[in-house]
């Protein structure tokens, strides 16, 4: 019966993000690439960990607060018609420049930027924006940087201390650079403080519908039921400016419930299958209990090369 149910949740989790092209797919044609941050990083432990469901949900949150980043979504995303479609872009973005190998991080960047360059408007209040702008892009970047640190230091397995969660920020303000996003802060207390005072922040129209649709996305029955306490537990990290622009209620026991989620979720999903891929083409060592879902076949064989003991069964 455990594995029945744990079976249904990796399920549903995963088909969430088979709405598009899957990461990393040629990954193992680069053995040997430690990629752009590499096994010893900071990131590939935080991004690994369920907490980041958690943290990808409060960066679109709070990315929302600022008008003209949200008007660019509402002008030009189809993220109402195709939710799981973005949710997927976002995903595979996040997962290419994080884990892929040189050749995929590059593509990854050079597709978005491409992306961005027709996005450009004018916002509910009458300014000009240009999803190119290197401060524009620094908002989305550097808000999705505080988000997986903030989600991954309450509900992630341990504490980063405060050398590491430094680490975590550079190694993403490479990534940001990258995206020719300016400025990037260095450190995490800089980040953390650069986003709550952020002075272009204010409540907006656009921004009051995408929150709305944020809180109650037209997930399956099933899926909601497990979004909505993620969804608390990520409003229960937001610094309590952009709540109230946001128009939130942090709820400390719906938090809580959320934590017990997260908790759960990474007992039965285990951490990234994408990390694990990546220890795999690297040719690092893979740590043991982290990692519950199986290999993809070339991967697999690509381990047992490496480590003929190696057990390719869960935890």
């Amino acid at each position: 019966m455990i594995n029945y149910l744990r079976d249904q949740v990796v399920s549903a989790t995963t088909s969430l993000f088979s709405h598009g092209p899957s990461p990393l797919e040629k990954t193992l044609d680069y053995q040997g690439d430690p990629g752009l941050l590499g096994p010893d990083s900071i990131s590939w432990r935080v991004i690994g960990d369920t907490a980041a469901f958690v943290g990808g949900i409060r960066a679109l949150l709070v990315q929302a607060a600022h008008p003209e980043v949200v008007a660019g979504v509402e002008q030009h995303s189809r993220y109402r018609s195709d939710p799981f479609g973005r949710l997927n872009r976002t995903s595979f973005y996040v997962t290419e420049t994080t884990y892929g190998a040189r050749p995929e991080v590059e593509a990854a960047v050079a597709e978005v930027r491409s992306a961005h360059r027709p996005v450009r408007g004018q916002s509910a209040r009458g300014k000009q924006y240009s999803a190119a702008h290197p401060e524009l892009a620094a908002w989305v970047h550097n808000v999705l940087t505080d988000s997986f640190l903030a989600a991954y230091q309450t509900f992630g397995p341990e504490q980063l201390s405060v050398q590491e969660a430094d680490q975590f920020v550079t190694e993403q303000a490479t990534i940001g650079a990258l995206l020719g996003a300016s400025p990037l802060p260095l450190t995490a207390r800089e980040l953390s403080a650069w986003v709550a005072d952020h002075p272009a922040l204010c409540a907006s129209d656009d921004q009051a519908s995408a929150t709305a649709f944020l809180r109650d996305p037209p997930l399956p029955l099933g899926v909601k039921l497990g979004y909505r306490p993620l969804s608390d537990a990520a409003v229960s990290i937001i610094p309590s400016r952009i709540t109230d622009i946001l128009g939130l209620h942090p709820s400390p026991a719906r938090s809580r419930i959320g934590g017990s989620v997260v908790s759960g979720l990474r007992w039965t999903l285990g951490s990234s299958p994408s990390w694990h891929l990546a220890l795999v083409r690297a040719g690092a060592p893979v740590p043991s209990g982290l990692f519950r879902q199986p290999l993809p076949p070339g991967a697999a064989e690509v381990l047992r090369a490496a480590d003929p003991s190696s057990a390719e069964s869960p935890d």
